[in-house]
């Protein structure tokens, strides 16, 4: 059935059922018809089975003859035996036998239905024997007739369903196949539109239907899934168009620096000068590409993380220690605050996190400046935020502060770096169920990542990166 086409399947599905219900109900028509025949030539033998029995009581021993007023048909007989079953008077198609068993007439108690061949009688015949209690004996008048017409007419009903059961399954499925197909036709043109949509031209969308049935529905759902896809192939070809962007300048310093060193003799300062200007472009080159790797991998909306119990306030601690040398550099006073408590994070992505937010906000203060990184738990969520006096984010730059190669010019051309940081925040946030918020402040600015705090889940491990220098 799977092979099958849609229209197929229902079609069949249709007239199968169609079938079993005509099935049942010829069924039952049928043998409702043929119990109503036997009930009326069980009627017609009562009926002439009392006139008789009543002109025996009648007349005693001198039996009526019943010849002229019995028979009817040739299929109609009847017949009088006394008590032991001997024959006392017969109807001519019948003959001198006893049309039922002597045994059987001798025992009978009450009036009673036989089935019995009787010759020349065509098919089963049927025979009401009554019992006649009469001042000069007993007698047993017995009336049958023949079931050949009730035969004829169930037959015939049986072939009139038959064909009216045919003829009415060829016409409902042809109806079936010719509305399946009319209620199926939207979806069809909806795929041939669908089918000459390509990623050259993601802007086209599907002709929707006019209406509220699900047709109309489904064109509407498939084309806010074509927007989407097309945002996201213009976020995607963005990104490409910003990283080949970015790794451009670094790769065309360095290949200066190289050539500088090769060009010709040169002192051994202008050869560190040049190594140690190659040096620097190689390392951010390798920075950019160890972002893109971790925006790669969270695509999915997912990084694999790998929970552990660790001490939070020790864990801002450490990422001060390890940014201290950057901050005193830039003349900028670098402090932790937090709580006690122990969070189940993935502490290498924390790290990558803090040293990202701690980099950006350390560009982006003022000589004599000061940047807070403080956290807590609280509610089951494990809150860190850092804080800087730098004057806040541009307004134009706020709304879209983790998109990838963001930049925020207006904090001037120091904190207009790649623009990875932020969203690979906003990644390991989301990988901790949690988000990442940036808004300004009094004086600054402020970048928070709010987590969920749990337990690792079995299933939960996955390798995670290599921690980056």
């Amino acid at each position: 059935m799977s092979r099958l086409a849609i229209r197929q399947r229902l079609t069949l599905a249709f007239v199968v059922g169609l079938a079993v219900i005509l099935a049942g109900l010829s069924w039952f028509v049928y043998v409702r018809t043929s119990n109503n025949l036997l009930e009326a030539v069980d009627a017609g033998l009562r009926s002439r089975a009392e006139v008789l029995a009543a002109d025996v009581r009648a007349h005693g021993t001198a039996l009526p003859k019943v010849e002229p007023t019995l028979l009817e048909r040739d299929e109609d007989f009847a017949q009088v035996t006394d008590g032991s079953g001997r024959l006392l008077v017969s109807s001519h198609i019948v003959g001198s036998g006893s049309i039922v068993p002597t045994r059987d007439i001798a025992a009978l108690t009450h009036p009673s239905m036989f089935d019995e061949r009787v010759a020349p009688i065509d098919n089963v015949t049927r025979v009401l024997a009554v019992p006649v209690s009469t001042s000069s004996g007993r007698y047993v008048v017995l009336v049958g007739a023949s079931l050949q017409d009730r035969r004829d007419q169930v037959l015939q009903l049986a072939a009139t369903l038959t064909i009216a059961g045919a003829a009415l399954l060829l016409l409902a499925g042809f109806s079936a196949w010719w509305l399946v197909g009319a209620a199926l036709a939207p979806v069809e043109r909806l795929r041939r539109q669908a089918a000459t949509i390509s990623a050259a031209d993601p802007s086209a969308r599907l002709i929707e239907s006019s209406g509220r049935d699900e047709i109309a529905r489904l064109g509407r759902t498939l084309n806010g899934m074509l927007g989407r896809i097309e945002d996201a192939v213009a976020r995607e070809r963005q990104l490409i168009d910003r990283a080949s962007h970015e790794l451009r300048t670094p790769l065309a310093v360095q290949r200066m620096d190289l050539e500088l060193a090769l060009a010709g003799p040169q002192t051994v300062e202008e050869l560190a000068a040049a190594i140690i200007g190659a040096s620097d472009e190689n390392a951010h080159l390798t920075r950019l590409a160890d972002d893109l790797l971790v925006l790669s991998r969270s695509r999915d909306g997912r990084l694999p993380i790998h929970r552990q119990e660790v001490e939070l306030s020790a864990l801002l601690s450490d990422a001060v220690r390890r940014n201290e040398p950057r901050a005193r550099a830039a003349g900028v006073r670098l402090t932790s605050m937090s709580e006690e408590g122990v969070a189940h994070l993935d502490p290498v992505w924390i790290r990558q996190a803090l040293d990202d937010l701690i980099d950006n906000a350390v560009r982006a203060t003022p000589e004599r400046g000061h940047v807070t990184v403080s956290g807590r738990i609280e509610d089951g969520r494990v809150r860190i935020a850092i804080e800087d006096s730098g004057g806040g984010f541009g307004t134009s730059f706020l709304p879209r502060a983790f998109e990838p190669f963001t930049r925020d010019r207006e904090r001037g051309e120091e904190f207009a770096g790649a623009g990875l940081g932020l969203a690979i925040v906003r990644a390991i946030a989301e990988a901790h169920d949690g988000a990442a918020v940036a808004e300004n402040i009094e004086g600054g600015a402020r970048v928070a990542v709010i987590m969920r705090d749990r337990k690792e889940a079995a299933g939960d491990e996955a390798p995670r990166p290599a921690t980056r220098a």
